[in-house]
């Protein structure tokens, strides 16, 4: 059983990356293997919509560092993701990641995970992250488990704010525990449903060809 914490944040060591940590702890003492992978240093590339990835088996052509990240997806369990408040909402390196992982929800592989979110911001801009997010884990059938958030904003600050650490070790426990129910997502429905109806029934989801 392993949970797999991927950090966005542009910044190696920072509070994200802390919480983070939290959690792999909470996940590793319910019995969970855990690993940490941080887009900090990274060279990391936006997708570019070509498709490619759906067409061909759900390999993406782009070579950076992403590419060190799908094997480790797939071989999870469990999955948290975390991300810094910026404006708002998730951090570019969020976006990159969410928007790359398009390859892996292409083949189906996704569903069955279990999925959490942790933010970190200095007042506002957690629920857009959790949205953003969450909006992910349940385009690829994951099955979503809470979410942890922090205040701070200087590096390393998030280590004072009590609920913060907390509730980030019990995020991790909360994962494998959802881990150890074995939920499994039907297999008729491991697609998503304008797929099932693309692929079943000849009926695609764009508005001009609906009725």
């Amino acid at each position: 059983m392993k949970v797999l914490g991927v950090v966005c944040s542009p910044r190696k060591g920072g509070n994200t990356e802390i919480m983070m940590s939290e959690a792999m702890a909470g996940a590793r003492s319910y019995g969970a293997e855990t690993e940490l992978w941080t887009t900090a240093g990274k060279e990391l590339k936006p997708c570019d919509g070509c498709d490619t990835c759906r067409q061909k088996g759900g390999k993406c052509h782009i070579e950076d560092d992403m590419q060190e990240l799908f094997p480790m997806v797939l071989a999870a369990d469990g999955l948290i993701f975390g991300s810094p408040s910026y404006f708002g909402s998730v951090t570019a390196q969020a976006k990159m990641v969410i928007d790359r992982l398009y390859s892996l929800y292409n083949m189906y592989v996704l569903p069955n995970k279990v999925a959490g979110v942790i933010s970190v911001g200095s007042s506002i801009g957690h629920e857009g992250i959790w949205t953003q997010f969450s909006t992910f884990i349940n385009y690829c059938h994951m099955l979503p488990a809470d979410y942890a958030s922090g205040f701070a904003r200087n590096k390393g600050e998030v280590r004072k704010d009590r609920f913060a650490m907390k509730s980030s070790e019990e995020l991790g426990k909360q994962v494998v525990s959802l881990i150890k129910q074995q939920f499994h997502c039907p297999e008729e429905y491991r697609r998503p449903l304008y797929r099932v109806c693309a692929e079943e029934y000849g009926i695609d989801s764009y508005p001009q060809n609906r009725f």
